[in-house]
């Protein structure tokens, strides 16, 4: 299963001084405590929650600040120890350069930079801080390291643009956290019609890392048969819960505890192979091994967390896992494909498929029901945030952005209309490749946060949706 928790280092630093005893004005130690004591008390206060801790520095020294390149190595240690996911570099004065660039370089995390805007000014002409101007430094080495990094505006700590760029940054960890241990499992083999849904395990676990493991239709069939004998108590008030949520369209009972029976079998394959998420054979073996479709126990368990990313698409499964991610655990990503164009919109496009949506993504007073046993509604209206992780010819990159869903015709299937800035023109960069027509969506405005993303990722390369 996903893991949404982190624990963040922060890097509380100062400018180098010499004199550090004695300083009286610019650059004075007792001015950047001050600034330090407020910044993790408040970063403590307003941040810390179920999946999100903070490892600060008051161990290191009587000021609970890095200001020598010979502690890094403690701060490197300490962090280690302590399971740090991310680091955060706070200026607390001028800050140093070499200091924040030797521990990011160690760490090799996700790292953001920031540091408060500096809002004494005396009427002597005194300053104290300088915070602004060492960020400038500090990014310059940070990029002469090739260390990668993410930033927050020099800001005061209270306004709201600090809290959104905390918050995409808790994402951003979250996302390569779970990107560069990632675990997919794959029940049957590829759909044989579905060319358009090929892909290179071999590449993708070199390049990536990722730990690809199979479940042949065999081994899964014999585990449906098992788990429907074995739970016939439990798919009971399985069946009386759904016939409360769905129009079952007529369906007899036998059948509709075949298809439930799905969720209890694909928790297993997640349970036994470790799995994050799953990308699973379908409409073309599964009626034939057990006479039901799974299209339903996909949108179930997609509430529950758990991901089945259907008609066996790699590519599409970890685009799901990416988008899960970064809302952390929060919402849960959908599967629609470029299906058809909007006949009263030219920018709008059909974003459907047959049923695996969740339910809880569903339009706010729409009906649902199966479909040829499919769930069938649409979604909820709002922005969502849109991506497709895809390789062609060695190269990868994640195609994201936002769009806006709007009015559009009535239609079978889990699906919505979407509006994007020049349906045209994405048209033409879908056809062009190397992307194909299945795309990942989730409720709530990521786009910024999946370009940061890849900033972390070699060989993944960022392609706005719509430029």
């Amino acid at each position: 299963m996903m893991d949404y928790k982190l624990k963040i280092g922060l890097v509380t630093e100062r400018r180098y001084l010499a004199d550090w005893k004695t300083r009286k004005g610019i650059f004075a130690p007792k001015y950047a405590v001050e600034n330090k004591n407020h910044i993790v008390k408040y970063i403590k206060d307003n941040f810390t929650d179920e999946n999100t801790a903070f490892v600060d520095l008051e161990w290191l020294n009587e000021e609970g600040l890095l200001s020598e390149v010979s502690d890094c190595a403690k701060v490197r240690d300490y962090f280690v120890k302590e399971g740090v996911n991310a680091i955060f570099i706070i200026n607390c004065n001028f800050g140093n350069e070499e200091a924040a660039g030797t521990i990011a370089k160690m760490m090799n995390l996700p790292t953001l930079l920031w540091g408060p805007q500096d809002m004494r000014f005396d009427e002597d002409g005194g300053r104290f801080t300088d915070a602004q101007c060492g960020l400038f430094a500090i990014s310059k080495q940070l990029k002469r390291l090739n260390v990668p990094f993410s930033y927050i505006e020099n800001c005061q700590i209270e306004d709201e643009i600090f809290a959104d760029g905390l918050k995409k940054f808790f994402s951003v960890a979250t996302m390569v956290k779970n990107f560069k241990n990632l675990k997919v499992t794959q029940v049957g083999t590829r759909l044989n019609p579905f060319k358009s849904v090929m892909s290179n395990e071999l590449e993708i676990t070199e390049k990536f890392g990722t730990n690809i493991s199979t479940v042949n239709m065999t081994i899964f069939t014999q585990k449906l048969e098992r788990l429907y004998k074995e739970k016939q108590g439990v798919l009971d008030v399985d069946l009386a819960r759904l016939k409360t949520q769905y129009d079952v369209g007529g369906l007899d009972d036998e059948t509709l505890k075949r298809m439930l029976t799905f969720v209890y079998a694909y928790i297993e394959v997640f349970e036994e192979n470790d799995a994050d998420v799953l990308l699973s054979e379908c409409w073309t073996s599964m009626p034939q091994a057990f006479n039901a479709n799974p299209c339903l126990a996909m949108s179930i368990l997609y509430d529950m967390g758990y991901i089945v990313t259907c008609e066996s698409d790699l590519h599409g499964a970890i685009s799901q896992a990416i988008l899960l991610s970064a809302s952390r655990g929060g919402a849960k990503p959908l599967f629609g494909e470029f299906t058809a164009r909007n006949p009263i919109n030219k920018n709008s496009e059909l974003l459907w498929h047959c049923g695996p949506f969740p339910l809880s993504a569903k339009k706010e007073g729409a009906p649902a029901k199966l479909f040829n046993t499919k769930p069938s509604f649409p979604a909820k209206d709002g922005t969502y945030t849109i991506t497709r992780f895809q390789g062609e010819r060695g190269t990868y990159k994640l195609l994201g952005g936002k769009f806006n869903t709007c009015e559009g015709p009535y239609t079978f299937g889990t699906y919505m209309w979407a509006e994007f800035n020049d349906l045209s023109k994405l048209e033409k960069k879908l056809i062009n490749g190397p992307y194909i027509h299945h795309m990942s969506e989730i409720y709530g405005d990521y786009a910024e946060v999946l370009e940061e993303f890849t900033k972390y990722i070699p060989n993944l390369e960022f392609d706005d949706i719509n430029s």
